[in-house]
């Protein structure tokens, strides 16, 4: 079994932003050479999440609306910010979208149903971030 290691990286333009990064994670399963696997999408940043969904823009904007209803950015309403981070509503957010994503290997592609799309969400962003791409198989 084969294992390969890759790193995206990303400086967001908004505290809060979206990104679709399924051709990045393509190409890094292509440079993989893995034919039939495994591919973890792991975004290594506790205030950011990896899902997959569908690339239309009004959904994606249904997201950030449904995700400021449940945890919205009011620094004075959370305890974690009595550290002295504004960022509280950042890690809730990435808990009700999710972490992370495994997706399929197949013929030395991403093995997605229709419309589906990688996407990384950022949700205290504007500074560099990693997400980490690592595909197992043969």
């Amino acid at each position: 079994m084969k294992s390969f290691t890759a790193y995206l990286w990303f400086t967001t333009k908004q505290k809060v932003e979206f990104v679709n990064i399924t051709d990045d994670v393509e190409e890094k399963v292509r440079e993989s050479g893995i034919k039939d696997g495994l591919v973890l999408i792991n975004p290594m940043h506790i205030t950011a999440s990896v899902f997959v969904n569908d690339a239309e823009s009004g959904l994606i904007e249904d997201f950030k609306t449904m995700l400021e209803r449940l945890a919205p950015h009011n620094p004075h309403s959370y305890r974690h910010n009595l550290t002295g981070e504004e960022n509280a509503d950042a890690h809730l957010k990435r808990q009700l979208l999710g972490h992370q994503v495994t997706m399929a290997i197949t013929n030395g592609k991403l093995d997605l149903g229709p419309w589906e799309q990688l996407f990384y969400a950022e949700f205290d962003g504007q500074r560099r971030k990693r997400v980490l791409v690592k595909a197992i198989g043969e």
